[in-house]
């Protein structure tokens, strides 16, 4: 009799056969420190190329921001010196974007584009002072202005007490001036149409024709509203209805040559100025040499005091010394 030997698998009684092992998920790429650096560099050269672009509504930290763009160069050698820590190739790569980016932006106002500095036989030279109500030097700092030999002054932060000092002090230098609440015109050339630019409830600007012996030019002196950084954010409301005013009477001027000098509270790319400055031009960028910061005086850091031009040429610009002020005196030499 022939038989045959039971598969056991085929039993009933049999084990079931073990599943098989299910395949591992494949894991992601960990977030090393290299790639975070990488991820923040690229970030960084993308807020500085669109700054103008940045929300300007809550808080206004865009005209924040602006107003401290060329400090984001900072970035630069903060992400270089942590991706050498690291020893991340990536992280070092990617800190190029924000370097072009910023060399872009600024590379042009480190060059000098000026006629060096100082007035000048030729040409008309300004100069631009927020004297600070505080100043506990008042005479000092109008001879050091009437040494600058400027041909016409503006000064903005009169107070009561101090406009007296600086009457007596430029009367020699300046035979013709004149003076609006805590802002005046110092001229060696007769100033006439001399009025009020009604940018604020308080004076804080004026306009006057300066008979110059290369024709009349138009020069504002302003003193927009002092901003602060607070819980409550970048408070720029009144200093930007001043600037709208500003530029209103700015392009309602009918001289072809205009000077508008003073203390913006603010710099030459935040767009909440744009009202004034597209209609002007800003002699540091054009003729100055760096940045030209003026604010705080000891050590100066934002450029918020300007000469802006219109129907001239700049020259040449720069900043003068420290005086007892917070701010720095600016000045330029301007071609007719």
């Amino acid at each position: 009799m022939l038989t045959t030997e039971e598969d056991p698998s085929t039993r009933a009684d049999a084990p079931a056969p073990a599943p098989a092992p299910a395949k591992a998920l494949p894991t992601p790429p960990k977030a090393t420190p290299g790639r975070l650096l990488a991820l923040v560099a690229l970030l960084s050269a993308a807020l500085m190329a669109l700054h103008a672009h940045l929300p300007d509504t809550a808080l206004h930290l865009g005209s924040l921001f602006q107003t401290l763009l060329p400090w984001t160069g900072l970035a630069v050698p903060a992400l270089l010196a942590l991706a050498a820590v690291r020893r991340s190739k990536l992280a070092a790569v990617a800190v190029l974007a924000p370097a072009l980016v910023w060399a872009t932006l600024f590379g042009p106002t480190l060059t000098d584009k000026g006629e060096g500095t100082g007035a000048t036989d030729h040409g008309l030279t300004v100069l631009s002072h927020n004297v600070d109500e505080g100043n506990p030097d008042p005479a000092g700092t109008a001879r050091a202005l009437a040494g600058a030999k400027a041909d016409v002054l503006a000064l903005v932060e009169l107070s009561k007490e101090s406009t007296p000092v600086y009457e007596r002090e430029l009367a020699a230098a300046y035979p013709h001036h004149a003076v609006l609440g805590g802002v005046g015109l110092w001229s060696r050339y007769r100033l006439t149409a001399v009025a009020e630019v009604e940018i604020m409830p308080w004076t804080r600007a004026m306009r006057a024709t300066a008979a110059t012996p290369e024709g009349p030019v138009a020069v504002y002196a302003a003193h927009l509203a002092s901003v602060r950084v607070s819980a409550a954010g970048f408070t720029t409301a009144r200093r930007n209805e001043a600037a709208r005013v500003l530029a209103s009477a700015v392009r309602a001027e009918p001289a072809p040559r205009v000077v508008v000098l003073g203390d913006f509270n603010g710099t030459y790319l935040d767009r909440a100025l744009a009202p004034v400055t597209s209609q002007l031009r800003s002699a540091q960028r054009e003729a100055g040499n760096g940045f030209g910061f003026t604010y705080p005086a000891g050590f100066p850091v934002v450029r918020i005091d300007d000469v802006l031009v219109k129907g001239m040429t700049p020259l040449a610009s720069w900043t003068l010394p420290a005086t007892g002020s917070d701010h720095r005196p600016v000045a330029a030499t301007l071609r007719f």
